[in-house]
């Protein structure tokens, strides 16, 4: 529980009338999925490649922020895939799957890998490279975190497909996240 205090509450409070305009800027009488992702855009994520071998040697890899921890008993995270997604066919053949968080510096490879298609050329230009884990998954070399998962449900929702995975490993490098909000990418800068 987050604790303010007694001489912070007040400065907090002046500043409650800009909540109230942006809810009337926001306000919708109709749900679409445009309002629907508006309003998502505005909830900052982390961004993440998902990596998984698609054949003996080869990688395939998926941008994705829609990516979250479910549990630290046992310890599960959960990342959706697009039905149109390439990647969906590779999680349903491959139980195991890597998770990647970027570092800032990491834009250019945050957008190969949301492309339909992966050129091993470019993906050369850009200097992607891939460790292989002791158990046999793929990750991106350089991440800021790299986790290794099996898949353990699936759940199709809509049109994604919903992948449950227990963590095997994680390893945590230092600097810091890349992050998506407001269809941007951002960085972190102090308060």
């Amino acid at each position: 529980m987050l604790t303010l205090p007694r001489n912070s509450v007040g400065k907090f409070a002046r500043k409650r009338p800009h909540c109230d305009i942006v809810k009337k800027i926001m306000k919708s009488s109709v749900l679409s999925s445009a309002v629907f992702r508006q309003a998502l855009g505005r909830f900052a994520t982390g961004v993440t490649v998902v990596t998984a071998e698609r054949a003996p040697g080869q990688v395939h890899g998926m941008t994705a922020n829609s990516f979250t921890a479910v549990s630290l008993d046992p310890l599960l995270i959960l990342v959706c895939v697009d039905e149109q997604a390439h990647m969906l066919g590779v999680l349903k053949n491959t139980p195991r799957f890597g998770v990647n968080v970027l570092k800032e510096t990491q834009r250019s490879i945050s957008e190969y890998f949301a492309l339909a298609e992966q050129d091993p050329e470019a993906e050369r230009e850009l200097g992607i490279r891939f460790e292989w884990a002791p158990n046999g998954i793929p990750l991106l070399a350089d991440a800021l975190v790299q986790l290794t998962c099996t898949v353990v449900a699936t759940h199709p929702a809509g049109d994604h497909t919903i992948f449950l995975a227990e963590v095997e490993t994680a390893d945590v490098f230092e600097g810091e996240p890349l992050l998506f909000f407001r269809a941007n990418y951002r960085r972190i800068h102090p308060a």
